[in-house]
């Protein structure tokens, strides 16, 4: 099965079996792959050995891996579309996927600077600021952090249950329905904590979104910070040309 004579390195002949035995169908989407330990014992080779061959394969986004519970084949990559104003919740159950959320944080604080500035706040002004592990069947997909002007919706804290909606909510009970958003994304690496929350390996690469969400009028009415899992997701934005004119 491996060539030792070959100048191939014995994890990357392991990774390229592995993505062979994928698109051959062998392991499916969100199904678990051979442990460490098994790839070690069928191939004779070190743990170290296959652990590099599947941390490479989680890079790619082939597979991603869920601490305690095994590594898995990587869905087809949900799309992050620019053009569309819709909250986790939507976007999930538009997929097709079970959305759930796990609260880390929520409640009302001092604004800091940042937020201040894009939301046209004081700098004794309070948001109402929620932090969330989104999840889609059980799996974690993005941390979450909302700030909100607390005089626009002051029992908030009080009222909401953050599983469901926020923009459902504050459209229904308060009367704020967000007509459009700016938002900028980077590539960067995981910190150790959105490695741990998210389930993936140390430094795995994410996606960071910085976005403000604006009434009809102009008015900012939220800023969110989000780190999404980079093996989960891509980012599309679908762009049409104007007609050219005639000279």
């Amino acid at each position: 099965m491996l060539d030792r004579q070959s100048v191939l390195p014995l994890y990357y002949q392991i990774q390229q079996f592995l993505l062979q035995q994928i698109h051959a169908g062998v392991f499916k989407p969100g199904q678990a792959i051979l442990s460490e330990q098994e790839i070690s014992a069928q191939m004779g080779v070190s743990r170290m050995t296959v652990r590099q061959a599947l941390k490479s394969l989680c890079n790619q986004g082939v597979l991603y891996s869920q601490r305690g519970k095994g590594t898995f084949v990587s869905q087809t990559k949900m799309e992050k579309n620019f053009r569309n104003v819709l909250s986790f919740t939507e976007e999930m159950r538009d997929s097709g996927w079970r959305p759930s959320s796990r609260v880390l944080a929520f409640e009302t604080v001092l604004v800091d600077v940042n937020v201040a500035e894009a939301l046209k706040l004081k700098s004794r002004d309070k948001v109402i600021s929620l932090r969330r592990l989104r999840l889609a069947d059980g799996v974690p997909m993005a941390i979450e952090c909302s700030r909100i002007p607390a005089q626009l919706c002051p029992d908030l804290v009080q009222t909401f249950d953050p599983v469901h909606s926020l923009y459902k909510t504050l459209e229904q009970r308060y009367q704020i329905s967000i007509a459009f958003t700016e938002e900028v994304v980077e590539a960067a690496l995981a910190t150790p904590e959105e490695s741990r929350l998210l389930q993936i390996a140390k430094h795995s690469p994410v996606f960071k979104f910085v976005r403000t969400s604006y009434l009809r009028d102009g008015k900012p009415v939220e800023y969110v910070n989000s780190t999404y899992r980079g093996d989960r997701y891509r980012i599309v934005n679908r762009l049409t040309a104007e007609p050219r004119k005639q000279r």
